[in-house]
C-alpha cells in the first residue's frame, strides 16, 4: 500500500465537498473492490472518502409498492431483512449468495451498484425489477443507469444514496457461481411485474448486465419454464474467459432462466 489521505465525513454535504475539492478522490463504501485494486497498484487515488459515518445511508424502508435500501446497507443486512424477505424474497436470496460471510458483512449494495462489476448480482435485480438509483443529486432509472462494463450514468462527485425496488408479483434469482470467488459466471433474475415480465442476465454479457428479450416475450404468453423450451440465448456478445466460453455461458443462461422461472412460479 502507499500513502493517501483518509476522510470520514459525517454528512452527504461534507462528502460531496471533499470529492469536489479533489478530483482524484475515491469513495469507499465496503471497499471490496477499491482496496484490492489499490494494493495491486491498479488504482492510486490520493485520498479516500469513507461513507461509513454518514447517517441514514444504511436504512431499509418498505412501503406498499416498493422497498428502498440505503446505499451503505451491507449484503448481510439485505439477506437478513424480514421486511425485504416478505416483500421481495428474491432480493434476500440474491444477497445471501454473494461471496462469503466476511464479504457479506462488509460489502454494500451502494458500492456494488456504483462499481457495476459485470459479474455482480445486484445489477440484474435492479434492471429486472425496474429499480431507481437515488443519488445526492437526482434519481436514475436502472434502464438508464447501467451503461457498460464498470460504467454507469454517475457523474463526477455524484454519490449513490439508495436503491428503490418496486415490489413485483413474483421474482426469483438463480446463478452459476465461480467456485472460488462465488461471482456469477451467469446469473439470471426473472421478475413478473404488474406491467411486464423481465429476464435479466449478469456475469455473461461483454457489455455488462442485459435483458434477454426473447425469453421475456415467450414468458409473456405463459409464465412457465416450458415456455423457454427450444429457446437458446445467442453466444454473440457474451464473455469468453478461462472459466467459461461464450457457448457455455449461453447454455447456462437457459438453464438458470428455467430454474428462476420455476422458483418464481412456485412462490
Amino acid at each position: 500500500m502507499y500513502a493517501f489521505a483518509y476522510h470520514h465525513p459525517t454528512s452527504l454535504k461534507e462528502a460531496a465537498g471533499l470529492l469536489a475539492k479533489d478530483a482524484d478522490a475515491k469513495i469507499v463504501a465496503g471497499g471490496h473492490t477499491l482496496l484490492p485494486t489499490m494494493k495491486q497498484r491498479l488504482a492510486a487515488p490520493g485520498s479516500l472518502v469513507d461513507l461509513a459515518r454518514v447517517p441514514d445511508l444504511a436504512g431499509i424502508e418498505r412501503t406498499p409498492r416498493a422497498v428502498t435500501i440505503g446505499a451503505m446497507a451491507t449484503h448481510a443486512m439485505v439477506a437478513d431483512s424480514a421486511e425485504i424477505r416478505e416483500a421481495i424474497p428474491a432480493l434476500t436470496e440474491l444477497a445471501a449468495l454473494i461471496g462469503d460471510p466476511a464479504v457479506r458483512h462488509r460489502g454494500t449494495i451502494g458500492g456494488s451498484v456504483a462499481n457495476n462489476d459485470p459479474a455482480a448480482d445486484y445489477p440484474a435485480a435492479c434492471l429486472a425489477l425496474g429499480a431507481t438509483i437515488g443519488t445526492n443529486k437526482r434519481k436514475i432509472a436502472a434502464e438508464d443507469y447501467f451503461t457498460g462494463l464498470f460504467e454507469t450514468a454517475l457523474e463526477e462527485g455524484e454519490i449513490v444514496t439508495s436503491v428503490s425496488f418496486p415490489i413485483p408479483h413474483k421474482a426469483a434469482y438463480e446463478k452459476f457461481r465461480n467456485p472460488a470467488s462465488r461471482y456469477a459466471l451467469v446469473g439470471v433474475f426473472v421478475a413478473k411485474r404488474p406491467s411486464d415480465i423481465r429476464v435479466t442476465v449478469t456475469g455473461a454479457g461483454s457489455n455488462g448486465v442485459f435483458r434477454w428479450t426473447e425469453a421475456e416475450e415467450a414468458l409473456a404468453k405463459r409464465f412457465s419454464p416450458k415456455s423457454l423450451d427450444g429457446l437458446s440465448a445467442s453466444p454473440a456478445n457474451l464473455n469468453s474467459d478461462l472459466h467459461a466460453d461464450a457457448a457455455y455461458r449461453a447454455h447456462l443462461i437457459g438453464v438458470m432462466a428455467r430454474r428462476a422461472v420455476q422458483k418464481a412460479a412456485d412462490r
